[in-house]
């Protein structure tokens, strides 16, 4: 919970920053959305809004940055408000950051229009993306209540996300060596599957950022990597198959 001071203008500023972050949070979610669905969907009018959208983001990193500054200079806040604001402009950055890669994934739906590929690709980017969404907008919710008891599902699920990419990412491999034609959109699906995942990394940030803010503590260091694509080798899935 933050602090009240008697200073009613101060309390006034930092509810400013976390309504800031609640709007980038849930613009930052439709756009990920968005780019999902146009990329299903082959839609390349609303992977053009995605893309557009992309600005509301940028300008509300620079608003809350800015804010941040002003608050910083006038109040000379110390302990918790300090934390608050610093992790304000923290979480700002990742949230426009998961916009930046929102983007990334609409601009590639012309190019993976070209050539359609299996369902079961799509249903996989779907699956993942969803997962990814879940994880950010339960973060954000954790944001919202302050209830840090309940962060660490954020990085049990942050595993799950990187080792259904993982498993994408096979997938997509063995499509690539059974028709070379499958190449160039299959790569694009690569991207945007590493895009997507990436979302969760940043979902993973912002609870350990919340976390600072709540505690003065930093999380513990095992943080899970579970993007295991390094391991997964040409020669290896010839002699599977």
């Amino acid at each position: 919970m933050q602090s009240v001071h008697i200073v009613s203008a101060y309390d006034e500023e930092l509810k400013y920053l976390s309504k800031r972050i609640a709007a980038m949070g849930g613009h930052a979610e439709r756009m990920v959305e968005q780019a999902v669905t146009a990329l299903v969907n082959a839609d390349p009018g609303l992977a053009e809004k995605v893309i557009r959208d992309d600005a509301v983001l940028d300008e509300g990193q620079r608003e809350i940055d800015d804010k941040a500054i002003i608050i910083i200079a006038k109040r000379q806040p110390m302990a918790t408000d300090l934390r608050e604001i610093i992790g304000a402009i923290r979480i700002s950055a990742d949230l426009e950051r998961v916009g930046d890669l929102g983007k990334n994934v609409a601009k590639r739906v012309a190019a993976v229009t070209d050539g359609r590929q299996p369902t079961s690709l799509f249903r996989g980017l779907e699956a993942l993306a969803n997962l990814a969404l879940t994880q950010l907008k339960e973060v954000l919710d954790v944001y919202a209540s302050r209830t840090v008891d309940k962060i660490s599902f954020v990085r049990d699920r942050d595993d799950q996300i990187d080792a259904m990419y993982t498993s994408l990412f096979r997938e997509l491999l063995t499509y690539m060596m059974e028709d070379p034609r499958n190449i160039t959109p299959c790569t694009h699906l690569l991207f945007c599957a590493k895009n997507i995942e990436r979302i969760g990394d940043h979902a993973t940030n912002i609870a350990e950022t919340i976390y600072y803010i709540v505690t003065g503590d930093q999380m513990p260091a095992d943080r899970p990597k579970g993007d295991k694509t390094d391991k997964i080798s040409l020669s290896a899935d010839l002699t599977a198959k």
